[in-house]
């Protein structure tokens, strides 16, 4: 009995194994041909939120990445280098984790307003003001190409219906609809 529950499990994992493979491997093939909005939650930095002193152009009143959130920061672009996935452009928060991330990830970028955190109380009442500037901005993209937002999680659950963790792609098409996500470690 123990035997045959062995062979089961070792059968199971296989299985599972080649599903995942299989999932990675389309969602590489979408990525390659283009089109596709990427969200990026920012890089691990320890913590939730931000200090009650935050200023937007003081990173050291904010919450920032860790070395391991470098590290992430640097597996993401190497993703992306490894995989030839072809970028038009990356946009960012103007949170400095968020800038951070992109910055060691894809070197260019350029920051928006729309995909700023909302989280706090502070900055809760922009929340439906960035998701209708986010959706118009995404209506008038062109979308011949992928589009890379660095963001956090409130706008990518927002947008997407979808809890990222830290460095997560998430890749949607133009309507929000999700289509997939890969995980990078930190």
């Amino acid at each position: 009995l123990m035997r045959l529950l062995n062979i089961i499990l070792v059968i199971f994992f296989t299985i599972t194994n080649q599903i995942k493979a299989d999932q990675n491997n389309q969602i590489l093939e979408i990525l390659k041909k283009g089109g596709n909005l990427i969200f990026i939650r920012h890089a691990y930095a320890p913590g939730g939120g931000d200090p009650d002193n935050f200023d937007i152009n003081d990173c050291s009143t904010q919450r920032n990445l860790s070395d391991s959130g470098r590290e992430q920061s640097k597996k993401i672009g190497n993703f992306f280098v490894k995989n030839n996935i072809p970028i038009s452009l990356v946009i960012s928060s103007k949170w400095c984790r968020c800038k951070e991330t992109a910055q060691i990830a894809f070197k260019n970028f350029e920051t928006k307003n729309f995909l700023n955190s909302f989280y706090s109380e502070k900055f809760s009442k922009n929340k439906k003001l960035q998701m209708k500037n986010l959706k118009r901005y995404i209506d008038n993209w062109d979308e011949s190409e992928n589009l890379v937002l660095v963001t956090h999680y409130v706008v990518i659950s927002e947008a997407l219906g979808y809890a990222p963790s830290s460095g997560e792609i998430v890749i949607a098409n133009k309507n929000l609809k999700k289509i997939g996500n890969i995980k990078i470690d930190y």
